[in-house]
């Protein structure tokens, strides 16, 4: 086997990040202004009203996307949370989550309407999201320090990068299930593509998008304790001072914020999916 030379996988890695870096340093650095914009737009709008206020606003807006009895059951653990002193962090964490979630949306989404318009795009695009999808998450992390050095900034990169690819594929699934014979009867009678695509395929594949919604913020999620390691802070860095330390009370406070806010997410995002179903 020694007689075989290694390819030098990580090396061009190596020099492909430096390429980067050298020749498009001014454009990451655009990157980074617009993602530190869009993080500090959460964060200040989830931090601007005193968390009673908030939380009472929060359930009103849950009330209004789902029922009464999820709307009580997310005041009381956006309550807890507060009881915990975890408030602050959740919120960190809450706008980077949104932030990903977000952006994997405006790049997803139209990647996966490509995929289901063109057979030649579904295949180019298949590899790679498998690639991204398998490939253990702390790797995102090495590439994303030396692009955009230590903070929210490239853990929200590392992000976006592991939780995009359920958008795309379900976006892509959700419009290749409509029924052909409601596109015959559009183009009957004059429907360009794009009014096709406005006013049959997108809302016939929503409840499908919102599978795809649902597990992007479940993914972006599972990276908040992975991406503390590069400064991302929130409750991810809680968990992790509480591990370094052996603080057990931090680590399971700051643990236990981070499920109820998935809870939360995750019952808002199924219930509405399951009402556009329904209808």
């Amino acid at each position: 086997m020694n007689a075989i030379p290694k390819i030098p996988m990580g090396e061009w890695v190596e020099a492909f990040v430096a390429f980067l870096d050298t020749y498009f340093g001014g454009f990451f650095e655009f990157i980074t202004n617009l993602i530190d914009t869009i993080i500090d737009g959460f964060s200040s709008a989830l931090m601007f009203l005193p968390p009673v206020v908030l939380v009472a606003l929060l359930m009103l807006v849950v009330w209004l996307l789902t029922n009464r009895t999820i709307a009580l059951w997310s005041g009381v653990g956006l309550l807890l949370i507060l009881n915990l002193g975890m408030w602050e962090p959740a919120m960190s964490t809450l706008a980077l989550v949104l932030s990903a979630t977000v952006l994997s949306l405006v790049m997803g989404i139209p990647v996966g309407i490509l995929t289901a318009w063109s057979d030649l795009a579904d295949r180019i695009m298949r590899p790679i999201l498998d690639f991204m999808q398998t490939m253990p998450p702390f790797v995102y992390l090495v590439p994303a320090v030396l692009l955009f050095n230590i903070g929210e900034v490239p853990a929200l990169v590392a992000t976006v990068i592991f939780a995009m690819p359920p958008v795309i594929r379900l976006t892509g699934l959700g419009i290749r299930q409509v029924p052909k014979d409601l596109l015959e009867a559009a183009q009957a009678f004059g429907a360009t593509r794009l009014q096709m695509l406005g006013k049959v395929q997108l809302p016939l594949a929503l409840p499908t998008i919102m599978a795809g919604v649902n597990q992007c913020i479940m993914l972006a999620l599972s990276m908040v304790v992975i991406a503390a390691m590069i400064g991302a802070g929130g409750l991810g860095g809680e968990v992790l001072r509480g591990l370094q330390r052996l603080d057990v009370p931090r680590a399971f406070e700051s643990g236990l914020a981070i499920v109820i806010v998935a809870i939360i997410l995750d019952r808002i995002t199924q219930k509405i999916g399951g009402r556009r179903k329904k209808r």
